[in-house]
C-alpha cells in the first residue's frame, strides 16, 4: 500500500509539474520521507528527478533552447555535486528541517523576483546555475528558483518546460552520481526511485495537452500552496518532537 501511495502522489505530482515546469519534488519528498526516512528520501528523489525531466525533454524535444540548457549547466553540474556531498554531511533531522524551511522562504523570494522583472541574459543563466546547482544537491528541488530564472531569459510554454528541463537533468545526474559515489544511492534505493519516477513519467505526458490552457495566475496560486504545505509537513514533525 505504501508503494501504491507513492505511485499516485507520483502520478498527480507529474501531472502538475508537466503544466507548470515544477513541483513534482515539493509533493512527492514529503511522502517518501515518512515511507522511507529522509535519508533515503534525498536518493530516491534525485532518481525520480531524472527520470522526471527527461520525460518532458522527450515530450517537448524540439522546443529546447541548447545555448541556454548549456550555460545552465556548465556551473549548475559540478555545484549539485559539491551540494550533494555537504547534504550526506548533515544529520537527517537537519534535512527535514532545511527543506521545511527552504520550500516555506521560496514562496516570499519568488514574489519579489516576479515583482522586479528581470531580464536574464545567458550569463546570468551561468551564475544562476551555480548556485541554484549547489542548492539543489542539498535540498530537494529548486524549481522555484530556476522557474523565474528561465522565465526571465525569455522562454515560455513548451519551450520553457523543455529548456529547464534539460537544465535540470545535468544537475540531478550530477547529485544522483555523487550520492553513488558515497555509498547514498543502494540498488534498493535507485529501484525505490525509478518506481516513484516511473509515475512521474506518466504524469509528464498526460499534462502536454494541459500547458497551454493554464493561466499565470493559477500556476502563481498553486506553487504558492504547494509549497507552503510541503513545507509545513516536514517541519511539524521536528516541531513536535
Amino acid at each position: 500500500m505504501g508503494y501504491l501511495f507513492v505511485l499516485i502522489v507520483g502520478l498527480i505530482a507529474g501531472t502538475l509539474s508537466g503544466i507548470v515546469g515544477t513541483g513534482s519534488s515539493i509533493m512527492l519528498m514529503p511522502v517518501l520521507i515518512y515511507q522511507f526516512g529522509p535519508k533515503q528520501a534525498v536518493p530516491i528523489m534525485a532518481v525520480a528527478a531524472v527520470m522526471a525531466n527527461l520525460s518532458r525533454i522527450l515530450a517537448w524535444w524540439r522546443d529546447v533552447d541548447w545555448r541556454a540548457c548549456a550555460a545552465y549547466s556548465v556551473t549548475g553540474i559540478p555545484a549539485a555535486a559539491l551540494g550533494a556531498r555537504t547534504l550526506l554531511a548533515l544529520p537527517s533531522r537537519a534535512v527535514d528541517i532545511a527543506i521545511g524551511l527552504f520550500l516555506i522562504a521560496m514562496v516570499p523570494v519568488r514574489h519579489w523576483l516576479a515583482r522586479h522583472q528581470l531580464k536574464a541574459q545567458l550569463w546570468h543563466l551561468a551564475v544562476g546555475g551555480a548556485i541554484i546547482g549547489y542548492l539543489t544537491g542539498i535540498v530537494v528541488s529548486t524549481g522555484p528558483l530556476s522557474v523565474p530564472l528561465f522565465l526571465f531569459y525569455g522562454l515560455t510554454k513548451g519551450a520553457f518546460l523543455a529548456t529547464e528541463a534539460a537544465s535540470s537533468l545535468g544537475l540531478y545526474v550530477s547529485k544522483s552520481v555523487t550520492f553513488e559515489r558515497f555509498g547514498a544511492l543502494t540498488p534498493d534505493v535507485a529501484l525505490k526511485g525509478l518506481i516513484a519516477g516511473s509515475s512521474l513519467m506518466a504524469g509528464a505526458f498526460i499534462a502536454k495537452r494541459f500547458v497551454l490552457k493554464l493561466e499565470p495566475d493559477v500556476f502563481r496560486l498553486v506553487m504558492d500552496g504547494i509549497m507552503l504545505v510541503a513545507g509545513a509537513s516536514l517541519l511539524w514533525p521536528s516541531a513536535t518532537q
